[in-house]
């Protein structure tokens, strides 16, 4: 009996990291004006910041319901397989309770281990990869579904908005505030927080987010037994600045790292980056 790895795509993973890690993906829905895309089907991230850029509403995620997540479950459970779901934080989207509800409906439910992450994006993917990691290692599905709930309370999450306009747009600050803040360069920093993306803070200048950032592991120690995530959103080469000064300095050997999508990218814009890492408490 095998185990069945399963993320939906607000974990970031690639089409070729999904290969290499023989993991099955479910894809969201993302709306604009003029109409429904499937994330990762019908429109890559590109598109989706390209598409962002020229909308005058700001786009939205709609969750799989229950019969999808039946009908992409119950053709895994009847192989024989168990399957372990690692599902997007269950205080962004109401994702998490229709992958339950779809539990109920399959057969074989009893092998399936449904996993509210917690996280979302670089943070999510981190615990599809400790899950990989652990299926590799012979680990069944109970006992991979019970050290992801252990570690998702223990994934940190610290990200650099580059633009204001899509807080803006979204109302979560003013005009003013948004003019004021450009012309000063500054970024507004979130982290997940019991679930959720909060607002933790502010910085002026790339060596101040790289100093914030030293800061927030001082005070939040990274566990080096696992792989740490640097992520983002059409800024590669800020990202991999950011990177090679992070790694440098916290003495980070194992990483890797993906773009930003949908959930994070309709609030951030373009320009965004940071890190998700497990950390020791």
């Amino acid at each position: 009996m095998a185990v069945q790895i399963v993320t939906d795509s607000t974990s970031d993973l690639t089409a070729e990291e999904l290969k290499e890690l023989n993991v099955h993906m479910i894809h969201m829905r993302v709306i604009f004006e003029d109409g429904v895309y499937t994330d990762g089907i019908d429109i890559t991230k590109d598109q989706f910041y390209a598409k962002q850029a020229e909308a005058k509403t700001l786009p939205k995620t709609t969750q799989v319901n229950p019969q999808e997540y039946c009908d992409f479950f119950q053709p895994l459970l009847d192989t024989g397989d168990e399957v372990v779901a690692i599902i997007m934080s269950s205080k962004l989207s109401g994702t998490y309770q229709s992958a339950m509800i779809a539990k109920s409906m399959v057969e074989g439910e009893e092998r399936l281990h449904v996993v509210d992450s917690l996280n979302v994006t670089i943070g999510e993917g981190l615990l599809v990869r400790e899950a990989v990691r652990l299926r590799d290692a012979g680990k069944s599905a109970a006992e991979i579904a019970e050290a992801i709930e252990d570690l998702r309370h223990r994934v940190r999450f610290v990200a650099f908005i580059g633009t204001l306009k899509y807080l803006k747009m979204g109302g979560r600050i003013s005009s003013s505030t948004a003019v004021i803040g450009t012309m000063l360069n500054i970024s507004p920093v979130v982290a997940i927080v019991d679930g959720e993306v909060k607002s933790v803070g502010q910085v002026r200048g790339r060596q101040k987010i790289v100093n914030y950032t030293l800061d927030f592991v001082n005070e939040y120690p990274i566990d080096s037994r696992h792989c740490v995530m640097f992520g983002h959103s059409q800024c590669r080469g800020a990202m991999d600045l950011y990177l090679d000064k992070c790694t440098q300095a916290l003495g980070i050997q194992d990483y890797a790292w993906d773009e930003l999508g949908a959930v994070i990218g309709t609030h951030s814009g373009p320009g965004c980056y940071g890190m998700a890492y497990i950390g020791l408490k």
